[in-house]
């Protein structure tokens, strides 16, 4: 029970950043291109994490089996699947922010709790009854929170729902490969895949403007150290103690902190049906720590 809270506690936590995270990444796309914008997050995520973990100590372990040393051949490959996997849903999330408004992409990233589970099948996992049933809830929290009267499907919206599927394929992996790994080393090399896969992209379609960087230097080091730097090392560490599947919904209230975030500090309008919305998904993520039945494999 104690290592429940404290994986629930660090997802939380991260939850909280990715929601205001979101407002930030909407700003900067005024400024410079997604892959520009990806390129400087994930190399001051890879400078932030190396320093953290250099005055951590994490250095001191070198014995190549240890699952805290770097020369772990089950860290790199780790981080090389996390890392790819990480990189195309950031790429297609920032692309579908381009084209459509943050509300609604808010509501198509955290539809990754529903992509989950279904990952999960295809590695013999079946979602608890509380689950599922918690899984319902959200969405239609969700989606009262984002897409009432929304209409139009735009090109963005599959930009976006290519991006959960990518988002759910890496908190699927980082829980099958990723739970005896250091979780501040694995986030580096993940970000440090995601920054190598994102400079040639940033090189063959953008036309990146230093004035126009420094423009976006709040937007970038909000994303790059605390976002991509704090949020995913906390990802990593608290599906340590949670299944994927109950951490997907713990992460799905990022689209409830962005609407609060909205409110608080861009002073948004709360509107009655997003208000009822935010209640759903909290009471969904609390629901899902009801064990009516325990998961099991098939």
């Amino acid at each position: 029970m104690k290592h429940k809270l404290r994986g629930s506690l660090c997802l939380l936590t991260g939850t909280v950043i990715w929601g205001s995270a979101f407002i930030v990444q909407s700003v900067g796309m005024d400024y410079v291109g997604p892959f520009t914008f990806q390129v400087f997050r994930s190399l001051l995520a890879v400078i932030f994490l190396l320093t953290l973990a250099f005055l951590l100590g994490t250095k001191k372990q070198s014995h190549r089996n240890s699952p805290h040393s770097w020369r772990d051949p089950l860290l790199w490959k780790t981080g090389l699947f996390c890392g790819i996997a990480l990189f195309a849903a950031s790429s297609l999330q920032q692309i579908g922010l381009v084209y459509t408004d943050a509300g609604k992409a808010g509501f198509i990233t955290a539809m990754y709790i529903v992509l989950v589970p279904i990952c999960g099948l295809f590695i013999k996992k079946v979602p608890s009854i509380s689950t599922i049933i918690s899984i319902g809830v959200a969405t239609i929290g969700l989606y009262l929170i984002s897409c009432v009267g929304v209409s139009k499907i735009n090109i963005g919206d599959i930009y976006l729902t290519g991006g959960a599927l990518c988002f759910a394929i890496q908190i699927v992996l980082i829980d099958e490969l990723g739970s005896t790994l250091d979780g501040l080393q694995l986030n580096c090399v993940q970000n440090l895949v995601c920054l190598g896969l994102s400079i040639p992209c940033m090189v063959l379609t953008e036309t990146p403007k230093m004035d126009a960087i420094l423009s976006c230097w709040l937007p970038i080091c909000y994303a790059g150290i605390l976002s991509s730097g704090v949020a995913y090392s906390l990802q990593i560490i608290g599906q340590k103690d949670l299944p994927p599947t109950a951490a997907a919904l713990i992460m799905s209230l990022e689209s409830v902190f962005a609407v609060l975030f909205g409110w608080l500090i861009l002073h948004e309008t709360l509107t009655l049906t997003e208000s009822i919305g935010c209640i759903l998904v909290f009471s969904a993520v609390i629901l899902s720590q009801i064990p009516f039945k325990k998961q099991k494999s098939i």
